[in-house]
C-alpha cells in the first residue's frame, strides 16, 4: 500500500485472536484484540484525534490561526498533534508530570508545546489549568475530549463498525479500559446497537473510582477514573473488573514474552479482564477488548522487566 498522507493509515487495524482455553475459559471460547497501537501514532486515540479537528474545522471552531489546548495522558495529544500537521495547527498540551516521558518527546517531535500539571491532581488538575489557558488566550478551542461528546462519536463511527465486521459470527462480550471513557461508550454503543445481548465490561486499575473503590495513584497508564466518565450516562455496564497493578503488568509482560506482542499496560489490563470473563462465560463465546498502545512510550518506567511467576495469584487463580 502507498499513501501521500498519514491520515490514511489511522484505523483498519489488525485483530490477534487467543484461545481462552489456555488461561482457564471455556472450550472453543476466543479472545479477540484489535491491536489499535498499530495505528501511526501508536495508539486508538489517534481516532479521535484526526475526527476532533476535522470536526472543530468543519464547525468553525478551529481556522488556520487558532491554538488547539488539551488535557491529556499523551496518547490524545499524539493523535491531536499529528491531525494538526496538515494545517499546520499551533498544539499545547497540559500533561501531569508524572506521566510518560516518551509520550511527551513523541508530542513535542510533532511540534506541539507541553505546559505540566502536578501529577498529585491527576487528570482534574490538567483540565483545569488547559481551561484556565483556554479563557486566557484569544481564538483557542479546547476540545476537552473528557467533556466532548464527539469523543465517543469518533469510534462509534470507526471502531465499532470495523470490529463487528471483522469478528466472525456473534460476538459474547466487549472488554475494554475506561479512561476519559470515549472509546469505551463509542464502542460500545455501537455494538450494542446491532445487538443488544452483548456484554459491556468496563476495565480499570486499583486507584481508580469507577468500582467504588478508594482513589490513589497507580502504575497502570491510560486508563483509570476519578469520576464516573460523563458518556456513560445513557450506558449500562454488565460489570466492571479493577485490575491490580502486578496483574496487570504480568501480562503486559507475558504478552510481550509469549506473542510478541509489544503492548502498553492497559492492554495489559484489558486482557488480564478479558481472561476474567472467559471464566464465566459458556462455550464457544467470543471476547473482544482493545490494545490502545505500544509499550515503547513505557520503558523508562522498565514496562518489560523480567518475565516472573507471579508469586501471589496467577491465571488459574484468578
Amino acid at each position: 500500500m502507498i499513501v501521500s498522507d498519514i491520515k490514511e493509515l489511522i484505523g483498519k487495524t489488525p485483530i490477534f485472536q487467543f484461545s481462552a482455553t489456555d488461561y482457564g475459559g471455556q472450550d472453543q471460547s476466543r479472545i479477540y484484540a484489535k491491536l489499535e497501537y498499530l495505528n501511526p501514532g501508536g495508539s486508538v486515540k489517534d481516532r479521535l484525534g484526526h475526527h476532533l479537528i476535522t470536526k472543530g474545522i468543519a464547525a468553525g471552531r478551529i481556522t488556520k490561526d487558532t491554538t488547539v489546548i488539551e488535557p491529556t495522558a499523551g496518547n490524545t495529544g499524539i493523535g491531536l498533534a499529528l491531525a494538526g500537521l496538515a494545517y499546520g495547527l499551533e498544539m499545547i498540551f497540559v500533561i501531569p508530570d508524572t506521566f510518560s516521558q516518551e509520550k511527551q518527546q513523541l508530542i513535542k517531535a510533532l511540534g506541539a508545546r507541553i505546559i505540566h500539571s502536578p501529577g498529585l491532581e491527576g487528570m482534574q488538575g490538567a483540565i483545569e489549568k488547559a481551561k484556565l489557558l483556554a479563557a486566557q488566550l484569544p481564538n483557542s478551542f479546547l476540545p476537552l475530549q473528557f467533556e466532548n461528546q464527539q469523543n465517543p462519536a469518533a469510534y462509534y463511527r470507526t471502531l465499532g463498525p470495523e470490529i463487528a465486521q471483522e469478528i466472525p459470527g456473534k460476538i459474547t462480550s466487549f472488554v475494554a479500559g475506561v479512561g476519559s471513557g470515549g472509546t469505551f461508550a463509542g464502542t460500545g454503543a455501537y455494538l450494542k446497537s446491532i445487538d443488544s445481548t452483548i456484554r459491556l465490561i468496563a476495565v480499570e486499575p486499583e486507584g481508580s473510582t469507577l468500582n467504588g473503590g478508594p482513589a490513589h495513584e497507580h502504575a497502570i497508564e491510560g486508563i483509570g477514573v476519578e469520576k464516573r466518565p460523563v458518556f456513560f450516562k445513557n450506558l449500562m455496564l454488565d460489570g466492571i473488573e479493577t485490575i491490580s497493578d502486578s496483574e496487570g503488568f504480568y501480562y503486559t509482560r507475558l504478552l510481550a514474552a509469549r506473542y510478541g506482542l509489544l503492548v502498553g499496560s492497559s492492554s495489559g489490563a484489558a486482557f488480564a479482564a478479558t481472561i476474567r470473563e472467559s471464566k464465566r462465560l459458556p462455550k464457544g463465546s467470543k471476547i473482544v477488548t482493545i490494545f490502545p498502545d505500544g509499550g515503547d512510550r513505557y520503558l523508562s518506567k522498565n514496562i518489560y522487566g523480567q518475565l516472573k511467576e507471579a508469586s501471589s495469584w496467577n491465571f488459574a487463580q484468578n
